[in-house]
């Protein structure tokens, strides 16, 4: 019966690898077909594509230096509802709310991946002790 401990150890590990595998390929692929390159006066990863969660946050930052300038530093909540640059304002911060939300998208997708890893370490780690102990044979 205790040879059936490492089993789901090994499996609620290798299930959320799964997970960030598939989700770290879904969020990267979906934007990089969005075809966005980080503005060229940004202060990190200036004409790189978007694929990865350092240059998705780094397209953020410009898009909010960006309107920030355009706004004279004032945020959407901060402009009066007839200013013509409200508008630019509400795309900028949707904009910035999609590429965050791939950063943290990527960095659940991580977390996971490293929480499935101690997973299948904890199981092998409890088959090594059940090996040593004879509970099972060094085969299984």
């Amino acid at each position: 019966m205790k040879r059936w401990g490492l089993v789901p150890a090994v499996v609620f590990g290798v299930v959320p690898n799964l997970g960030a595998i598939g989700t770290w390929a879904l969020v990267s692929t979906t934007l990089s077909n969005q075809r966005i390159t980080v503005a060229e006066d940004a202060t990190c990863l200036a004409g790189k594509r978007v694929r990865g969660p350092f240059s998705a946050y780094c397209q953020a930052k410009i898009i909010e230096k960006h309107t920030l300038d355009i706004t004279g530093g004032l945020t959407y909540a901060e402009l009066d509802r007839e200013d013509p640059r409200r508008a630019t304002a509400m795309n900028s911060s949707f904009l910035q709310a999609s590429l965050f939300t791939s950063v943290l998208a990527f960095g659940v997708a991580g977390l996971a991946g490293l929480a499935g890893v101690l997973f299948v370490l904890i199981g092998l780690g409890m088959r090594d002790v059940a090996v040593k102990h004879g509970e099972i044979p060094a085969t299984t």
